[in-house]
């Protein structure tokens, strides 16, 4: 493959990073940074691994199988009495994940772009949104996936700048991403899990699947997705690290005045435009991956009404898109919906996983080509943590409201450890069974 066609690959599987590097990314791994200092890097470590595990898996199983992960699921539950319920739930993790998502994509570039200049918010949410429209309406997927991807690569390299430019100390970095801690704190608790769900988007899984086509090669798919999700995951981690300028109680403006602080006027500049860019590549990403989730579960008898400029398509990421311009011009805050948006995602990550793991190990479905075992072996872990995270942010959720000034036990942890194993299990033996 020539250097032209290496950077071209490369920035069309940075639609992937653009879809997850979004003001969510932005808000939870600089509050993480403000809270914690660089104690949860380690999250977005293995966050971005984790990320390129899954997103390679439903990549290489539209090439090798010809069906994108939509498809896959319906063929594999085709028969079974539970098709309908788990249709529901992949539509309420990706289409209502992907509306939440995209509320707080648009309130993140109007606070962006609102550090620069001050015009009312439901003017720029409507601006933004007509913006998204417009680049949605390119009838070619590989046209708007390169144009994204450059993007939030420009994005990107701004906040590694900036990251470099506060001259973090490097000792405490090392130990952050290489050595996991975990505060005892309720909203520790929530940014890991933000961190996890900002990074490992459930909507991006069928995003990046159906963007794959089996005229590539795995090859190709491989170096360029690698190099887009492991930049995305580096740029991820330059934005905790800034994060850490922030002394007082985190906001947008305190972040500003934190850079303006540390390296002059040019801050503001900076995280303006970076909390623009991340909003504004994010909008695009998050109704095209719901479109194209409509498409693969409800396009396959009538394959021609769901092509990507069709009215089927067209109506399938106006719908998300809509939503989110209806509640961020309501001026909801920022900040909470973001965060709150990254958790649920978070919180139905291991799903979407699950049914990724079962549906790349049936030979039926890939053509009696077999998931590699250390493969298998490292989504099972990457399931087994989700769900240990995503069960422990929900029961902290449930005794802060119902069992007030009271924090799970260690017999409660230890409970959602046993079933988070008896899952994995369970879900190794399905997947192994086909």
């Amino acid at each position: 493959m020539s250097t032209k066609k290496r950077i071209l690959n490369i920035l069309f599987w940075s639609v992937v990073s653009a879809a997850f590097i979004g003001p969510g990314t932005i808000t939870t791994a600089a509050k993480s940074g403000a809270a914690f200092g660089t104690e949860l890097l380690w999250a977005l470590l293995f966050s971005t691994l984790a990320c390129l595990l899954l997103q390679e898996a439903a990549a290489r199983l539209t090439i090798v199988s010809g069906k994108n992960l939509g498809q896959a699921i319906v063929q594999q539950f085709e028969i079974s009495t539970a098709k309908i319920p788990i249709l529901i739930l992949v539509l309420g993790a990706i289409v209502v994940g992907a509306a939440a998502y995209e509320m707080g994509n648009l309130l993140g570039a109007v606070a962006g772009f609102r550090l620069i200049f001050d015009l009312p918010a439901w003017i720029l949410v409507l601006i933004i949104g007509t913006v998204a429209a417009v680049i949605l309406s390119i009838p070619s997927l590989k046209v708007i996936s390169t144009i994204m991807g450059f993007a939030v690569v420009l994005m990107g390299l701004g906040f590694l700048i900036v990251a470099v430019l506060i001259k973090p100390e490097i000792t405490p970095v090392l130990k952050g991403i290489f050595i996991p801690k975990f505060p005892k704190t309720t909203e520790a608790g929530i940014l890991v899990l933000g961190l996890i769900g900002t990074t490992i988007v459930p909507y991006n899984l069928f995003l990046g699947s159906g963007i794959s086509s089996n005229k590539q090669s795995i090859g190709d798919m491989r170096f360029g997705l690698a190099v887009a999700i492991l930049l995305g995951g580096l740029f991820s981690m330059a934005v905790l690290i800034v994060g850490t300028a922030v002394l007082t109680e985190f906001s947008f403006e305190s972040f500003s005045l934190a850079l303006q602080h540390k390296i002059g006027p040019a801050g503001k500049y900076l995280l303006g435009f970076g909390l623009f860019a991340a909003g504004f590549t994010s909008s695009v990403t998050a109704p095209l991956a719901a479109a194209i989730t409509l498409k693969s579960l409800f396009g396959n008898k009538n394959p021609e009404k769901w092509e990507t400029g069709s009215l089927n398509f067209r109506l399938g990421w106006l719908a998300v898109l809509l939503i989110g311009i209806g509640f961020a011009a309501v001026n909801v805050k920022p900040i909470p919906a973001i965060i709150l948006a990254q958790a649920l995602n978070g919180f139905l990550l291991p799903f979407v996983s699950i049914f990724l793991f079962i549906v790349i190990n049936n030979k039926k479905i890939t053509v009696h080509q077999s998931n590699p075992l250390l493969l298998n072996l490292l989504m099972i872990v990457v399931i087994f943590v989700t769900l240990v995270l995503g069960l422990n942010s929900a029961t902290k959720a449930f005794f802060g409201v119902f069992i007030t000034n009271n924090i799970p036990g260690n017999s409660v942890l230890w409970g959602i450890g046993i079933v988070a194993v008896i899952i994995s299990v369970w879900v190794w033996m399905k997947g192994s069974r086909k």
